[in-house]
């Protein structure tokens, strides 16, 4: 008896089911199709964003190359990534746009990287990076006020770039005749642990030159 119960629900079952894919069937048809629509079209909108990233990857690579020989042409290439490359190359080639532009005229490339640190959608870190490398831009032109304005907010205890923007301070000091300043600025890359080795042996050498110099 067990057996035939559970034929006759078998049965009712299968019934039920062909009810509802009878009503039902272009609803779930129109539904799997979306879905493959859906899955294919993201699929492909990877793949070509895969192509222009691959694309503006082989054009960066030539204007880093051409801008051993050509800065001027290397620059334009840059400007052209900048403004149609995808977003990763696009900040890359506006930076090296703007080291290409620091090379040949100070003032117009620390205004590119003040650019790029005005604009929030780089993101903090790149922020201040431009402003670290405006700053650098103008460290022989600039008086000393201005790149004590451009970097002291660089130089904090946590700061990412604060080595650099204290190399920065120092020489700023020292162009201002402030020997206590860049003594202390000095002390500052020489007692901080983290201190790439670049920086610290250029901080060695001006203490050198003030102890030389007598106190």
């Amino acid at each position: 008896m067990a057996d035939i119960f559970d034929e006759v629900e078998e049965d009712l079952r299968r019934a039920r089911f062909e009810r509802l894919w009878s009503k039902y069937w272009p609803v779930m048809l129109g539904f799997a199709v979306v879905v493959v629509v859906v899955v294919g079209g993201w699929r492909f909108y990877d793949y070509l964003q895969a192509q222009r990233s691959a694309a503006a990857g082989a054009k960066f690579e030539a204007a880093l190359r051409l801008s051993r020989t050509s800065g001027s042409e290397a620059e334009q290439q840059f400007a052209a990534l900048a403004s149609d490359a995808p977003s990763g190359y696009r900040i890359l080639a506006r930076f090296r746009q703007a080291t290409e532009l620091a090379a040949r005229d100070k003032a117009a490339g620390a205004a590119a990287f003040d650019a790029l640190a005005a604009d929030g959608g780089i993101g903090p870190v790149l922020q201040d990076l431009a402003r670290l490398r405006a700053a650098y831009a103008l460290v022989d032109s600039a008086p000393p006020a201005e790149l004590v304005r451009r970097a002291e907010p660089l130089a904090s205890a946590d700061g990412p770039f604060r080595h650099s923007a204290r190399e920065i301070l120092a020489l700023a000091a020292l162009k201002a005749g402030d020997r206590p300043a860049a003594e202390r600025w000095i002390k500052a890359i020489q007692d901080d642990r983290e201190t790439p080795q670049g920086v610290r042996g250029r901080a060695d050498l001006m203490s050198t030159v003030f102890s030389a110099s007598g106190s």
